[in-house]
């Protein structure tokens, strides 16, 4: 079984990232992807407003009825900071027979040198690269591929948590165009944001 890891935040969740899991799941020859809620970062407190368990209940709330899309909390085990490459290490350490893949969007792909052991995390794992809207990623090496016809939506967690924090009279719809409904009905019961 092959197995693409996407790790995030997830604060909140949104059919952004949804819709690239699904994606993924089809186009890089997954069986399974499992978004990888990932514990706060104690430098970047401020960023952060939903709770670790806050936001680790809506992505189970948003994959709820995703076939092949689930949602781990193994890294709020890890030491912190928790590095992809440690996080990949004990997985496959704890699942021995899962081939995994370490999903990241073309940003990061951008700063990957710079990650801790970004050589064997291509060799040992691999890694599948989505592209931002307008990225164009070429010759990617051994180890990498590239979503390059991923859809693209334009939404981000910060968009989202900045209307929930100053609703507009058209708030509501805006949100329910972002946010799966189990998700959306979660933060307002909530008053996460």
């Amino acid at each position: 079984m092959t197995v693409g890891i996407f790790g995030g935040s997830f604060d909140p969740i949104h059919n952004g990232h949804l819709q690239l899991a699904r994606y993924a799941l089809a186009h890089a020859g997954l069986d399974e992807v499992w978004l990888m809620v990932s514990p706060r970062n104690p430098l970047k407190l401020h960023a952060t407003v939903a709770s670790d368990s806050q936001r680790l209940e809506m992505a189970r709330l948003a994959v709820e009825d995703i076939p092949g899309i689930r949602v781990s909390d193994f890294e709020f085990s890890l030491p912190r900071p928790s590095y992809s490459w440690l996080t990949l290490s004990r997985l496959h350490a704890s699942h021995p027979d899962i081939s995994f893949r370490l999903i990241i969007g073309g940003d990061n792909w951008a700063d990957f040198e710079r990650w801790k052991n970004p050589d064997l995390i291509r060799s040992q794992f691999g890694v599948i690269v989505y592209p931002r809207p307008g990225e164009f990623i070429p010759n990617p090496p051994a180890g990498v591929a590239i979503l390059s016809d991923a859809p693209q939506m334009q939404v981000s967690s910060t968009e989202i948590r900045h209307l929930l924090a100053n609703p507009a009279p058209d708030t509501l719809r805006r949100l329910r165009q972002l946010l799966p409904p189990r998700v959306l009905d979660y933060i307002l019961r909530h008053n996460i944001y």
